[in-house]
């Protein structure tokens, strides 16, 4: 090893140097804590929001969960930057903030519960003309999504009274007769959504123009909820229903690192993989664009599902490695030629040193002709021992052997000339 960094230590520095600059021009490593903006406290939003929480945690990333208003409330989150990720309502993004936005798909149905009073005849949204309704409250998806629909079939604010009751709320209001009707946005899984359907007061509005109302708005779909499916014991609902649904869908801001959205696209499919009321399993997550451009690492996961190094390797050791793996093919490029230059290069070094040493040998047997003193022979007598010994330390290639033992011949050739000429010029003046 010792004499392997003698001979090519300048290839290691070489080396070195490569690897600090692959390791300067690596991708930034993920961050270890995200901000995610999710809901109401004890609301869907938040309930999601706290398993992506548990899964991204086991994998060594904090997530910290923002309790807000709802889906309005997410985006300024985002774009303020006061939040890295949050769950949203489709169709509420307007062009100029989807600019710096980019979603990772839709997770489930957000289904429109349209429900009133018993009493109340209803057969379309256009009944609503006069009652008290609860749309939730400002900055609510449900908000604006209801306020778009009232709009869509012809109403205006001052033909009903809106309540900015949401969820439970309007939930218990409008079984005390307080409000008309609510439309809400929620799961099949809301605690007040079976309060509503198996209360003897209410009815649960079937749209029959579901259809017009996704092919107008394609954030929108038309879903059915199935005759029982709250309730096969109760039969509820007693007949099919037909319902509009946003989907829910998980936003980040286009500059969050592509690994922490690796991860959130693994956690969505553990998540809402299993199918529920209105979807069958495999449906979600899905690429659902809805006015936000897909990001490119989740159109690759919906393409190919997760990547080799993530199937079968930790998430830190894997990340680092994708990180790294973009730069193997130009370090392989540049050290190429080098690796393949060395033999090279290290062979000419040997030659380099030899003809410097015959160069020096040379030189000295020019002086030792032209001395015309003892001491001078002296001189290039002592300058000879010291290149034998400079040569006899060197270590060269077998392959170079012969040329090392020539040189040293050549050196005692020189060391006896200028010892026979001193013989010859001591005679000479006897």
């Amino acid at each position: 090893m010792k004499d392997f960094l003698k001979r090519y230590w300048w290839a290691f520095l070489v080396g070195v140097g490569m690897l600090v600059l692959a390791f300067s021009l690596l991708e930034p490593p993920p961050p270890k804590h995200v901000v995610m903006a999710s809901g109401s406290p004890g609301g869907a939003y938040q309930q999601v929001a706290a398993r992506y929480r548990e899964a991204l945690g086991n994998k060594n990333v904090e997530v910290e969960v923002l309790d807000t208003s709802g889906s309005i409330d997410n985006i300024s989150r985002l774009l303020s930057g006061e939040a890295d990720i949050a769950i949203l309502q489709t169709g509420l993004v307007s062009p100029v903030q989807a600019e710096s936005l980019l979603s990772l798909g839709a997770v489930y149905y957000e289904p429109l519960w349209i429900f009133h009073r018993k009493d109340f005849e209803m057969t379309d949204l256009r009944d609503l003309q006069g009652m008290t309704v609860a749309l939730g409250e400002e900055g609510s998806g449900a908000r604006a999504l209801g306020m778009m629909l009232i709009a869509d079939n012809g109403l205006t604010e001052g033909e009903i009274t809106i309540s900015p009751l949401g969820g439970s709320s309007a939930a218990q209001a409008l079984m005390a007769d307080e409000i008309d009707a609510a439309l809400m946005v929620a799961s099949p899984d809301a605690d007040w959504v079976m309060q509503l359907a198996s209360n003897p007061d209410v009815s649960l509005l079937s749209l029959e123009r579901a259809l017009a109302y996704s092919r107008r708005h394609p954030f929108l779909k038309n879903v059915v909820l199935p005759d029982g499916a709250l309730s096969l014991s109760d039969d509820l609902p007693v007949k099919n229903i037909d319902m509009i649904a946003p989907y829910a869908q998980i936003v980040v801001r286009d500059d969050l690192h592509p690994a922490i959205q690796s991860l959130l696209l693994e956690s969505m499919s553990e998540t809402h993989g299993k199918g529920s009321l209105l979807a069958p399993p495999g449906e979600f997550p899905a690429a659902v664009e809805a006015g936000l451009s897909m990001s490119s690492e989740a159109k690759r996961y919906y393409e190919k599902g997760p990547s080799f190094l993530r199937r079968y390797f930790p998430f830190d050791v894997a990340n680092f490695l994708e990180r790294a793996w973009v730069l193997l093919i130009p370090l392989i490029t540049l050290a190429f030629p080098i690796v393949k230059g060395v033999p090279p290069l290290y062979r000419w070094r040997i030659r380099r040193r030899i003809y410097i040493w015959y160069r020096d040998l040379r030189l000295l047997e020019n002086e030792g002709r032209a001395a015309t003193s003892e001491a001078e022979r002296r001189a290039v007598r002592a300058r000879l021992a010291e290149l034998m010994a400079e040569t006899g330390n060197v270590e060269v290639p077998d392959s170079y052997t012969d040329d090392l033992y020539r040189l040293r011949a050549h050196i005692r050739f020189v060391a006896e000339l200028v010892d026979r000429l001193g013989h010859e010029d001591a005679a000479a003046h006897v």
